[in-house]
């Protein structure tokens, strides 16, 4: 008896992926170019702005536009978004070109600030681009099936237009958060005049009315946000000089934090002072159990306002949440090589699993529970060599639960999904659950569950100490979940 074959998987065509005055550039797929050696910027073979990080697995990722401007130009010149990757913060592969203004066929010109954010096991690229229409901005969204790409059009046209209801004065800049309850949220907006609104589950249409935030005190634009012990915190670039600047011509950033992911927002301080080019844009990250701070500097050989370079340098919370000011670095952080070494590689540290008894919600006849710690080491979803467990043909919520005869301290877990390519998938969501004494109860302060294929993903959380902790998977519509391995760690 088998599961009902999938005969059909998406696949995604890769295209175009830069334009220029109307006129298409057909992009080759690029090849990695050699890792850069830790220093800032981290990449110098091309100019490189406005980055937004993302962690997958053991994995690193900053998408960040191209600067393309020659010598002596005064005007941005920017047709494709580029995407860096690190195992250990400090040393950076730069992947190429993934996207680019004509992967958007309304548009016609400006690559401008991008985000990425992952949803039901795909990508999402919101990106700042120029329209063919009327109006300047526009805020549009590709998908891809990995973090790489390849990347295409999601929806048509624009997300965010002059046209939308109570738009910005200027719409770019666009930061996405999914929240643990799944609801999606997008941030946007220039020229004093930030805009937020929630995104639909399939991450590409809005639900709602567009609002005006309160309390990001000095916004001028360039939005992130990201959450961190129950606590939203938004980052955004002020050119005011209450403290931010000498000369308004240059840009702080200054972050707010609030209880409800739409504010209202309490103003905190500057986080990262005036750098070397006058535009100040910035991602925050958390990677390998330390937080991470991305932004722009002129600071590469010839380089200038339209010729920036990404750099990324350490960031510290105080014991109240509030955030130390970074201070910039020519050499950028120190190797933290914590996932392992490299992609596909389990996460260093002492694994609890186990010494752990085994339990699930369903197992599924063809599957065994023991391979979620048999300490296998896949080489894929696929890789059925070390075993798997699986739940098909259940669908929607189930979990799987590690119980330790005593207390054991636990502050992370890493976990590889199973992927069969026929009835089970790659999952929707997951959470991190520990056991209370009376209930089981999210871990506090938990990085994003993340579902990613053919790696391990890294969740970590404020150390908790427990007998009974759980994994809490929620499946795709139409599939069943599975897991490879399932590794806890102590702190």
């Amino acid at each position: 008896m088998t599961r009902p074959y999938r005969a059909c998987r998406r696949v995604l065509r890769a295209g175009a992926v830069a334009a220029a005055c109307g006129v298409i550039t057909v992009v080759a797929a690029a090849v990695p170019a050699a890792p850069a050696h830790a220093a800032n910027p981290v990449v110098t073979a091309v100019y490189t702005a406005d980055p937004a990080p993302l962690v997958v697995g053991d994995r690193m990722y900053v998408y960040a536009g191209r600067d393309e401007a020659p010598a002596g130009t005064n005007a941005f010149v920017m047709r494709e978004w580029r995407v860096l990757s690190s195992t250990d913060a400090a040393t950076w592969t730069d992947h190429g070109p993934r996207a680019g203004v004509a992967t958007f066929p309304w548009a016609g010109a400006d690559a401008w600030a991008s985000e990425v954010e992952p949803r039901h096991g795909r990508y999402y690229w919101y990106t700042s681009v120029n329209g063919n229409g009327p109006g300047w901005m526009n805020i549009g969204v590709a998908v891809g099936d990995s973090p790489l790409g390849p990347f295409t059009d999601a929806k048509g046209g624009p997300l965010i237009s002059d046209s939308t209801p109570n738009s910005s004065a200027l719409n770019i800049d666009p930061t996405v958060f999914v929240d643990g309850d799944g609801q999606a949220y997008l941030y946007w907006g220039g020229y004093w005049a930030p805009r937020a609104v929630r995104l639909a589950d399939t991450m590409v249409d809005t639900v709602g009315p567009v609002v005006t935030p309160q309390g990001l005190t000095h916004f001028w634009e360039a939005p992130f946000m990201f959450k961190r012990a129950g606590l939203y915190y938004m980052i955004y670039a002020a050119n005011d000089t209450d403290g931010c600047v000498t000369n308004s011509n240059y840009a702080c950033q200054r972050y707010a934090t609030a209880t409800n992911p739409l504010g209202p927002w309490t103003h905190r301080g500057v986080v990262l002072g005036q750098v070397s080019s006058t535009t100040n844009h910035a991602g925050v990250v958390e990677f390998n159990g330390q937080w991470y701070i991305v932004y722009h500097t002129a600071d590469a050989p010839g380089g200038g306002n339209f010729r920036r370079s990404v750099a990324v340098d350490r960031m510290f919370f105080n014991a109240d949440g509030t955030i130390q000011r970074v201070i910039p670095t020519t050499t950028g952080p120190p190797p933290n090589p914590g996932g392992g070494s490299g992609p596909g590689q389990p996460p260093a540290g002492t694994n609890l699993a186990p010494a752990a008894t085994v339990s699930a919600s369903y197992v599924s006849p063809w599957e065994t529970l023991a391979a979620v710690h048999n300490g296998g080491v896949p080489a894929s979803s696929r890789d059925r060599s070390h075993l798997a467990y699986g739940n098909w043909p259940r669908q929607g919520t189930q979990w799987v639960e590690y119980a330790w005869p005593t207390a054991r301290s636990v502050d992370r877990v890493a976990t590889y999904w199973f992927d069969d390519d026929q009835g089970i998938d790659l999952p929707a969501s997951c959470e991190v659950r520990s056991w209370n004494g009376a209930a089981y109860v999210p871990v506090p302060g938990q990085s994003a569950c993340g579902v990613a294929g053919d790696t391990y993903n890294v969740t970590t959380f404020s150390p908790v100490s427990t007998t009974r902790l759980r994994l809490v998977i929620t499946s795709r519509p139409g599939f069943s979940t599975g897991v490879l391995e399932w590794m806890a760690f102590q702190p």
